[in-house]
This record gives structure tokens, sequence and C-alpha cells, in this order.
């Protein structure tokens, strides 16, 4: 999901310069990772380096990392991707992309099972506001699938200089998507005794005896997993963006237990486009 996150923003700041090729590095920090709105119980804030390069035709290639402060890996999770984006018109565009991910062993990560993610994601403004829809496949060891809508509204504030503007994107994201468990059975089976007689427990004195069993089968489903607010301040110049960002969210009532409905997100960003 935060692959989505980086190639929309990535994107909006190369729709000027769409008959050049263009490469943006970017550096995020947040306060918490989470993978579409699942947190674990203990926060763990991290790091991303980010370089994409994106050609005239719409196609990109991209290269990243994360750094987990709490992780003594050096590099706790790697990526390679490569996408395409296409403008129906002005209005709507589609776009579709592939990443791979390398992770460590023992890697905290909740996303470290699948390593493989295939997204697809829609873009259409409308007069007042801009809505996107994406849909992510995710698969490795296991398959998950994970559906997000976002309204955002993007508001000019000020300007310091000619040269520069200060603005906000308020968003609303609801998040849905699989979450794969493991669900335990008790299993109940009653043993006759042989007995001589019509009433099989009445033979030698062997009665019915019950035994039980347990199994453990691999369950999912599929349900709201978040319903975020976000609110990212924007300073922007012609060559490159710093965000500060503030996300609140609240989890779906499946919760990982230890874990807060309420969750709060703090991030810094930085992009530089050349």
């Amino acid at each position: 999901m935060l692959m989505n996150v980086i190639t929309g923003t990535l994107k909006a700041q190369t729709d000027t310069l769409k008959a050049s090729k263009t490469l943006t590095l970017a550096a995020l920090y947040n306060s918490n990772i989470s993978y579409y709105g699942q947190v674990t119980s203990e926060r763990l804030p991290y790091a991303l380096l980010n370089a994409t390069l994106r050609f005239p035709s719409g196609l990109y290639l991209s290269a990243g990392s994360y750094r987990l402060f709490s992780d003594s890996s050096f590099v706790s999770e790697g990526d390679l991707g490569i996408g395409y984006d296409y403008e129906i018109n002005d209005k709507l565009s589609v776009g579709l992309s592939y990443y791979k991910f390398f992770y460590p062993k023992n890697s905290p990560l909740l996303q470290a099972a699948n390593t493989n993610n295939l997204s697809f994601m829609a873009t259409y403004h409308f007069p007042w506001f801009k809505s996107v829809f994406s849909t992510d496949y995710s698969f490795g060891k296991a398959d998950d699938i994970f559906m997000s809508l976002g309204q955002s509204k993007d508001i000019s504030l000020f300007n310091i200089t000619e040269n520069d503007l200060i603005s906000i994107e308020p968003c609303i994201e609801l998040v849905a998507g699989s979450r794969n468990f493991f669900e335990t059975y008790t299993i109940e089976q009653e043993k006759r005794g042989k007995g001589n007689g019509k009433n099989p427990n009445a033979g030698n004195g062997n009665a019915g005896n019950t035994t039980t069993t347990t199994e453990t089968i691999e369950a999912s489903t599929f349900s709201m997993l978040a319903y975020n607010f976000k609110l990212p301040i924007n300073y922007s110049r012609a060559n490159y963006l710093a965000e500060l960002s503030y996300q609140f969210t609240l989890l779906g009532h499946e919760t990982e237990p230890g874990v807060k409905r309420n969750q709060s997100f703090f991030g810094l960003a930085f992009y530089y486009q050349f």
C-alpha cells in the first residue's frame, strides 16, 4: 500500500513534465508501519528510501528499501517494481504495477509472507475532489486481496515566495481486504464397545467412550480493515516537495490481540525530481 502512495505522489509531481524522462528520489519517515490498516502491538517506526525513473510513455521503474529502527538488520526490506500509467482523458487515468519484495530472515513485518504484489489503480478527478480506487493482489506463501477507496481534495493555501506553494490534501480512505489466520476445531468422537447383546453398550461392560481431538486449519475472511483520515501539509517548489503528514486510523473490528483500534501516524517526506 505504501508503494501506491509513493507512486501516486511521484505521478502528481510528474504531470507537468510529461514530455521528458524524470528521476524522482524520495526519503520518508513514519512513526509506525501499517500494512493495509494492519499493525502490530509494538510500534515500528521506519525510514524509507525510493528512486523512480519515469518515461514519457507512462512506463516507470522503481527501487526502494525500508529501515525499521527497532530491527537489527541494516535493511529490513528491499523492493523492485515496474509499472505503467495511462491517461484515458483529462479526468480519468489508470495504472498497473508489479513489485517484488525481499526480506531478511525473521522479519517482523506483517507482509513478509507475501513477496509479490500486483496492483491496479484508477484515479478520477471530479469537479470538487479526486477519487482513487486501488486493488492489490499480494502473493507468496499466502494469497491476499486488498481494496481501497480514497476521496481527497487538493487545497492551495498561500505562497511564501513567487516560486513556492503551501497546500494541503485532506483524504478519507476506506480499506478492505482478506485476513489469513488459523482456526482450531474441537472434534468429539464416540467409540462404542463390541458387546454380545443388541445394545452395543451392554456387552462385556465396554460402554461407549468419547475421545476428543483438535484440528487446526487455515482460514480467511474478507472484511473492512481500516478507516483512514489523512492530512498532509505540502511545501513545493519547481523540483522538490516536502511533506508533513498526520493520519488517524480506526481499525476494523477484527484487530490483533493487544492492538488499539485507534491509531495515529506522523510522517515526514521529501521528494526531489531531476
